[in-house]
């Protein structure tokens, strides 16, 4: 191997030690003793890291930022040492972020008594209020099997037996036996099991149809599977076929809504259902999950410039502040649900779709580009949304922007989808993360300040924040993985 010199240019001081590092230490480790090490800075006031055999030597510099150099020869050899090293450090993170709300859930939400979680929790691990989301159970039943069925350290007895007991929990109470219908399942429930609020919606079902599904694949129960089944059918029938059975009446001033959320829902429980179970199974759900598809992209509104939270049933534009409504989260969930559709039918016009409409227009127009983080609501055309909580940054819309703009990036390689991804890690794990219990708060201020200090409620419990952590472990595992090769 002949001299030479190697140029890195580092913006971000906090990973300055890591490349250093990577590069003395990992990549050229049998010249490490010759090298000659000069850090200053360019006319941009970027660090610049420069590696080689001395001056007078007469090499030819090698310069590297996304590309690899094979110095032999002076070929090419693609190397891009900036992001593996902060994607390893993001991966470190995340993966000490994700035992830590494993361990606070465990600890603090089980019922002993009565079965199910709690999920009214204080930082401090206090129960304040003890009642039961079915939307929350069910969440929590399908986290725990999943983290027990993927990850070899989740693996154990106290988070399968934790999972068993929820699904009973669930079985036993959430379905409302004085109801016309007998799938109908309440929204909330007594500490013992009795029903308190019923919604007119399906997400509590949707919820029970995940966590059945997927503790059926850890217990090898067939019952729960059909049951799942079951009830995705009635699910069925009421968005499709008819929806009286949710308790909804007509009336006459009431305009057919295409919400964004009732597709969505029923795409991720068609990937959800058929997921590893053959080509009977994924025949048996196309049709639906192609329906999905053909009611979110209803939502690319304004000539492929907005993504509208409603619209008409035909897809049209609504009027009214409901019509204008945007959810910048709700945007980029979709997105990887699309995106995650598309990979498996091999549609690549979906793919494209998915990333530039429903990941990259969503954080244009719903970054905040004052205070940083995401709106949690906005109105198209710029008036003030009407949800008192229109400026907030919650929880949720950073893991599935995280999410989203990860599984983007390990799609297409662009390294604007890095660097977007970058921006909302630092701005969540800066914001979010509670060290004093391990968990994250919900609820922030526009300006990043905690508004509500408790770690679950009514709507946020074991869900967002560790699927999030789960989902971006095993993406950055593939993306270093690949990287290595």
């Amino acid at each position: 191997m002949s001299g030479f010199s190697l140029v890195l240019n580092i913006c971000d001081q906090r990973v300055w030690a890591g490349c250093l590092r990577l590069a003395v230490e990992v990549i050229f480790p049998p010249l490490s003793r010759a090298f000659v090490l000069e850090r200053s800075y360019d006319q941009h006031s970027s660090a610049v890291l420069r590696v080689g055999p001395g001056p007078g030597s007469g090499s030819a510099a090698v310069v590297v930022r996304s590309a690899r150099r094979n110095v032999r020869d002076g070929r090419d050899l693609q190397l891009d040492v900036m992001s593996a090293v902060k994607l390893q450090e993001c991966r470190q993170l995340i993966s000490s972020q994700l035992d830590g709300v494993v361990d606070f859930w465990l600890k603090h939400s089980h019922d002993e008594q009565y079965g199910g979680f709690f999920t009214c929790i204080g930082r401090d691990g206090t129960v304040y209020d003890e009642l039961k989301y079915v939307w929350l159970q069910g969440r929590q039943v399908w986290m725990y099997c999943r983290l027990y069925r993927t990850v070899e350290r989740f693996r154990r007895p106290e988070i399968l037996e934790a999972a068993k007991a929820g699904g009973a929990f669930l079985r036993k109470s959430a379905r409302l036996s004085s109801s016309a219908s007998p799938w109908k399942c309440a929204f909330c429930l007594t500490r013992d099991g009795k029903a308190v609020k019923v919604q007119r919606s399906i997400f509590s079902e949707c919820f029970y149809v995940m966590a059945l599904d997927e503790l059926s694949r850890v217990t090898a129960d067939p019952d729960m599977q059909l049951e799942a089944e079951q009830m995705m059918e009635q699910l069925i029938h009421w968005v499709r076929v008819d929806p009286s059975g949710l308790g909804r009446p007509p009336l006459p001033g009431d305009v057919a809504t295409n919400s964004m959320a009732v597709p969505m829902m029923l795409l991720c429980l068609v990937q959800q259902l058929t997921e590893g179970r053959g080509q009977e199974m994924a025949q048996k759900y196309r049709e639906l999950g192609t329906w999905c598809v053909s009611q979110i992209l209803q939502h690319v509104q304004r000539e492929g410039t907005a993504i509208l939270e409603n619209v008409s049933a035909a897809g049209a534009e609504l009027p009214g502040s409901a019509g204008r409504l945007q959810n910048p989260g709700h945007a980029l969930e979709a997105g990887w649900f699309l995106l995650q559709f598309g990979a498996e039918t091999g549609d690549e016009e979906i793919q494209k779709t998915a990333i530039e409409k429903f990941m990259e227009l969503p954080m244009e127009y719903g970054w905040d580009g004052e205070h940083g983080g995401l709106f949690y609501f906005l109105d198209v055309d710029g008036h003030c949304p009407t949800q008192l909580e229109w400026s907030m940054k919650l929880w949720w819309p950073h893991c599935e922007a995280l999410i989203a703009l990860l599984m983007a990036y390990r799609h297409t390689r662009r390294p604007e989808l890095l660097r977007r991804f970058l921006q909302v890690y630092d701005y969540t794990f800066s914001h979010f993360p509670d060290d004093k219990s391990g968990e994250w708060f919900g609820y922030l201020t526009r300006d990043g300040s905690v508004a509500l200090d408790f770690m679950g409620g009514p709507f946020k419990g074991f869900f967002h924040v560790p699927r999030c952590l789960l989902m971006c472990e095993r993406l950055l595992d593939d993306l270093l993985q690949t990287h290595n090769e």
